[in-house]
């Protein structure tokens, strides 16, 4: 299992979040840990990313979907 940081602004502070890449077969997906929640971004068909989760656990949780966008933006423009 690859580890990784990914730099990210959000809210005007410079964040670095742990994550870990999942490789099945041909796809990848990368687990970020967003305030003790395990988030999961994928390429969907057409090569972006999204997030992947319950959203049920996620309106719970204290995970902005503002910094889920902020993390995407990150790992698409690399």
């Amino acid at each position: 299992m690859d580890t990784l940081e990914i730099p990210v602004t959000y809210k005007d502070k410079d964040l670095c979040l742990k994550a870990h890449v999942v490789r099945f077969g041909y796809v990848h997906h990368i687990v970020v840990d967003l305030a003790g929640n395990q988030i999961t971004i994928e390429r969907d068909e057409e090569g972006n990313y999204r997030a992947l989760g319950d959203v049920e656990k996620l309106k719970d949780s204290k995970v902005d979907v503002d910094l889920i966008k902020a993390v995407i933006a990150v790992l698409q423009s690399l």
